[in-house]
Formats: structure tokens, sequence, C-alpha cells
């Protein structure tokens, strides 16, 4: 199988489980009323979306380059997270069921870019953009601070470090998976663990517009949730590597809407309209309020 069907594969089905979710949780009337309004949407969340894009990009090239600096510069910190962690990895895959197996596979590939990518939708859909700027910023937060970590510290996954007890069971279960990871990360990026900490932003975020979205916040912790005991159980991450994620995703959470409003990229335009609501929600711009 090559790279282009997985990612075909991963368009797909990411795709369908969007649609899904933003017809049950955002609603046909928000989908229809962003198309008038996309544009002035777009521009004002420009700057927000201009930081993930940096982020991004800044990301991409920390994969291309990043490892050959950290071996200059980093220290290799493999030893002590085992030291302190020991065996843990090990007993968490005793539990291992083919079953199992299956589902981590597939929220660690399919249900983490759909976690990541359904809220700057559903945010989008929103008539203001604060909580689409926030995930922005929270986001590129993430990003930026984890490739200083990559950078400063080096640490092998358990798979690496002690193969003969911890199996690699996304690439041995499903081997054309690691035609897209290896795209995206390195054996040596894994202290903290991003798939975390972007999937606990998410969570966090879903609950501060918990009165805008409320059906999206049991389906994100249970996706976000899965996707952090998805990493170790698979192998690929530390507890500790999950800990340090979960830390780097309050500390975006906190920072984001700081950002936002220190740069003056709040959403001027819309100031003290109503958020729309829909049935049993508040007629409140929640996602505002929230944030507070």
């Amino acid at each position: 199988m090559s790279l282009a069907t997985v990612v075909v594969s991963l368009v797909l089905v990411c795709g369908s489980m969007l649609v899904v979710t933003a017809f049950g949780v955002v609603g046909l009337d928000r989908l229809r009323a962003t198309y008038g309004d996309a544009e002035r949407r777009l521009r004002v969340a420009a700057p927000s979306l201009a930081v993930l894009g940096a982020s991004l990009l800044l990301s991409k090239l920390g994969r291309d380059y990043g490892p050959d600096v950290s071996w200059l510069v980093g220290i290799n910190v493999t030893a002590y997270i085992l030291d302190l962690e020991g065996t843990f990895v090990a007993s968490l895959q005793s539990f291992a069921t083919p079953t199992l197996t299956a589902y981590f596979s597939f929220i660690y590939v399919y249900g983490y870019v759909f976690l990541l990518v359904f809220p700057v939708l559903a945010y989008f859909a929103l008539p203001r953009t604060d909580a689409l700027q926030r995930t922005a910023v929270a986001y590129g937060l993430n990003y930026a601070i984890g490739l200083v970590c990559y950078t400063l510290f080096i640490s092998y996954g358990p798979r690496n470090v002690m193969p003969e007890l911890v199996d690699a069971l996304l690439y041995t279960t499903y081997p054309s998976s690691q035609l897209l990871t290896s795209e995206v990360n390195a054996n040596t990026n894994v202290f903290p663990s991003l798939h975390t900490s972007l999937s606990v932003t998410v969570a966090l975020l879903a609950w501060e517009t918990r009165e805008t979205y409320p059906r999206w916040v049991p389906l994100a912790v249970l996706v976000a949730t899965s996707v952090v005991v998805s990493t170790m159980y698979l192998g690929i991450h530390w507890g500790i590597d999950v800990l340090a994620g979960i830390v780097l995703a309050v500390v975006s959470v906190k920072l984001a809407p700081r950002v936002v409003e220190r740069y003056g990229w709040t959403d001027r335009e819309r100031a003290g309209a109503p958020e729309e609501a829909g049935p049993g929600e508040e007629h409140e711009d929640a996602t505002r309020v929230r944030a507070r």
C-alpha cells in the first residue's frame, strides 16, 4: 500500500466522521449561516490562523532538521525516563486483545485527525470568531512549545527502548500506518506527547464552549481519552510523555485567550452580539464567557 492510498483512506474516513458530527453537533442552521459570513470570519481570524500556520511550518522544519540539532544541543533523557517509569507501558500492554488493538489503532490515526479538525470547523460556524481564534492559538502553542522540547530533550519511545517487552502494536497490526506516521514524526520526538497535548487541548476547549455545543463535550472527552491511552497502549509513548503532554495542554489553553486579547485579535466586529442559540442553549456568547 502506498502513502497516497493511506492518505486517501484518511481523508475519506475522517471526512465522513466530520460530516456526520457536524450535522449532529453544529446543526444545519449554523452551517447554512456560515456560508454568507465566511469571508468576514476568515478575515477577523486571520492573525490567529497565521500563528497556527507558522507553528505548523516550524514544526515541519523541526521534523526535517530538528533531530540533527538535538544531538548537538539536546539532552538524552531516555535513560532517566526508563529509570523513573520502568515497565509501566509493558504492563499496560499485558491487557492487549485484538479488539482493543484495532480500536486504539483506529483512534490513534483516524480519531486523532478527526478530533483536531472538527473544533476548527465547529467554531468557524459560530458568528463570533473568539473560540476559533483561541483554538488556533492553542494549537500553535502546542506545536511551538513541543518543538522546543523535542529539540532540547532526546527521548526514544518504549517500543524502541525495550522491544523485548513492548510491542509496536500499531505497526505490527497495521504496517501501512507507518507510511503516514513516518512523515509527521521522528523516533526521538516523544517527550512530550503531542497526541496527548493536542487531544487534551480539544477536550478543555470543548468544556469551555459546553453551553454552545453541549453534544460535543462527551464525544470530545471520549475520543481525547482514547487517544491518550492509545499512545501508551500502542507502545509509542511513555506515561511520563503523557503527563508532560497534559501539562502542555493546560498551559496552551490558559495562554491562548491572553495572546488573542493581548494583540487585539478579539472579534470586535461582533462585540456585544449574542451567540446563536439552539434548543436548550442559553442566548449568550457562551464561548466568550467560559474563556474568562
